[in-house]
């Protein structure tokens, strides 16, 4: 279980927290318009509450279902989080790139995040469920 969360959420977690104590702390999403854009609005949303610790809106509002299902539930998914974010460096990130797939069911967003001095791209996963996006891997 616990190299599980590792995979699921610290990674994510990491990606989230990456402009903690700054004064841009706020993942940008002026490069981006309509459905891309809405895809990294996900992503800065994520960050914010990540950076607020809310850790109910994490597994309720940005991580997908199967995500949410995979961490035990809601309280599973919760007490994930909060042990992950516990966990997490301060890092720097920025949505670089947003691909949306042919259906609109599926994106992914290259993320990059600066760890002691080191530039990290990522790509994160997100679907569409009902008329929201949620991230659902790294």
């Amino acid at each position: 279980m616990r190299r599980l969360l590792a995979t699921l959420c610290l990674p994510a977690c990491a990606l989230a927290l990456a402009a903690c104590g700054s004064a841009t702390s706020a993942t940008s999403t002026s490069a981006f318009s309509g459905v891309k854009r809405e895809v990294a609005q996900r992503i800065a949303d994520f960050q914010s509450n990540a950076n607020s610790s809310e850790e109910k809106k994490i597994c309720a509002n940005d991580l997908a279902a199967t995500i949410v299902k995979r961490l035990g539930g809601t309280k599973g998914c919760e007490a994930a989080i909060k042990t992950q974010l516990g966990e997490v460096d301060n890092l720097e990130v920025s949505v670089e790139s947003v691909a949306v797939g042919a259906l609109g069911a599926r994106a992914t967003a290259t993320v990059k995040s600066i760890h002691e001095g080191k530039s990290r791209p990522s790509t994160m996963l997100l679907v569409k469920e009902s008329s929201s996006w949620k991230i659902s891997g790294l």
